[in-house]
């Protein structure tokens, strides 16, 4: 009998709580938590006077590493990259060991371990059309600027490797070239 005493009583406070006046506010724990403090993000200054979200000044780069890349995404840009752009790695074993290595891992499922086109996913039919080394007139910086941006069914491969990384593979896809005729 005590017991349903207390649950009736719970079940009276209950309702009287839920019964006040729901358009006046109610108490907050941590008001900050459900009223943010709003920042104009393109505003001069955010609390404590400090700038906020502001565009970088025209031709800065970041210093975590990435190297600009300026020549467009086109059939111009392309033709550009191949005339004139040129490797600034050292031709050595190291860095054509590491552009085999990245090769292997991002490359040669397509392109095939020698550059002739017949990769595991060429012989399984799922692309055709996948370009053999010898047949292309390619240059480093085409074989750069296709990693960059992809070129007909290939994907951009920039997010996957970094700058030196790039020019790494492209020394090893210029010795399967050779390699190959």
């Amino acid at each position: 009998m005590k017991s349903l005493k207390i649950i009736i009583a719970l079940v009276v406070v209950a309702s009287l709580a839920s019964c006040n006046n729901k358009r006046k506010p109610q108490v907050q724990y941590m008001p900050d938590m459900y009223v943010s403090v709003p920042y104009d993000a393109n505003g001069v200054t955010s609390a404590g006077n400090v700038p906020v979200d502001r565009v970088p000044v025209a031709g800065t780069v970041s210093r975590n590493g990435v190297v600009a890349y300026d020549i467009a995404d086109t059939n111009e840009g392309y033709e550009k990259a191949k005339a004139e752009l040129k490797s600034p790695l050292a031709k050595n074993e190291i860095n054509l060991e590491k552009g085999k290595e990245l090769y292997g891992i991002y490359c040669a499922t397509c392109h095939g371990a020698k550059g002739d086109g017949n990769g595991t996913l060429a012989k399984r039919d799922k692309f055709n059309g996948i370009p053999n080394y010898k047949d292309r007139d390619i240059t480093d910086g085409s074989i750069y600027h296709v990693i960059m941006y992809g070129k007909n069914l290939m994907g951009s491969h920039a997010s996957q490797l970094n700058h030196k990384e790039r020019w790494q593979v492209v020394q090893y896809v210029e010795k399967l070239k050779s390699e190959l005729k």
